[in-house]
């Protein structure tokens, strides 16, 4: 989206932005699903069975576009968290901007993941920074200042820093030289683990680009902390997900599930044969 452009120009009408909006835990949506039930037959269960008989669309990706895979893509594996990552250029120049193809992937050492889409006709300063200087920060965004870092995915010349754009502050960080963003209340200080190229086939340049990060320290707002000081709540936390085109999301209500031990399970299995 290019600067200053408004995604609801031409949408219906919106419903203003809820900001006492928190988090709450609820009951799980079928509180009384016993082992083996499969799809529960209430309102939502027999719905989402009636569908069943509308089918299913199947593409054969080896034949599917990029573009519409990209689209299908983007659509279905949602939500998805979103890497803020600040680094520098090997020249020191700045850079600032968010990426959804973002995961832990190991808590031993600790790894994230980030994912880079590659475009012969615009590069990817943040990737190009990362491989060159082997430091990046993970920041995570906030509802308070997502329009903010939105405005950093602006496709600006590599000599343009988003932190201008974006107006957001840097805090310099403990281990790495890219600076952290003081709005963000959790950032991610991270050294270049490995990286992997992605080919389409039969094709000499890629078309992404995976990069693990080791993270070497991290930074959470006393703020947002649950009382043992050690997780997040998030309630206070009030994180961003992406979801495709230019829509975001925020948490709205979550419930717990209890994970199932195999004695239960095996107990209620032998009394079912």
């Amino acid at each position: 989206m290019t600067s200053g452009s408004s995604p609801q120009s031409s949408a219906p009408e919106l419903a203003s932005f809820t900001q006492a909006h928190p988090f709450k835990l609820t009951e799980p949506p079928n509180v009384n699903w016993k082992v083996g039930d499969g799809l529960p037959k209430t309102p939502l269960g027999q719905g989402w069975k009636a569908d069943e008989e509308l089918g299913w669309k199947t593409w054969d990706m080896a034949q599917t576009s990029a573009s519409d895979a990209t689209k299908i893509l983007n659509c279905t594996v949602i939500p998805r968290p979103i890497a803020f990552v600040s680094t520098l250029s090997s020249k020191n120049q700045p850079n600032l901007a968010p990426f959804s193809f973002f995961q832990v992937v190991a808590y031993n050492p600790p790894i994230i993941s980030v994912s880079f889409r590659l475009s012969p006709r615009q590069p990817k300063n943040t990737r190009d920074n990362i491989l060159a200087t082997k430091e990046f920060v993970v920041n995570l965004i906030s509802e308070p200042f997502v329009e903010a870092a939105n405005e950093t995915s602006v496709e600006a010349p590599a000599d343009v820093s988003e932190w201008d754009v974006s107006g957001l502050a840097q805090e310099p960080s403990t281990h790495v030289k890219p600076a952290r963003v003081k709005e963000s209340a959790v950032s991610l200080e991270c050294e270049l683990f490995q990286s992997q190229d992605i080919f389409p086939d039969g094709a000499t340049v890629p078309s992404a680009t995976l990069v693990l990060g080791r993270v070497k320290y991290v930074h959470v707002r006393n703020s947002v902390l649950r009382p043992d000081g050690l997780q997040a709540d998030p309630a206070k936390l009030r994180p961003i997900s992406r979801i495709s085109g230019l829509t975001y999301a925020r948490l709205g209500e979550g419930f717990d599930l209890k994970r199932p031990e195999w004695n239960d399970v095996k107990q209620v299995l032998k009394a079912k044969l």
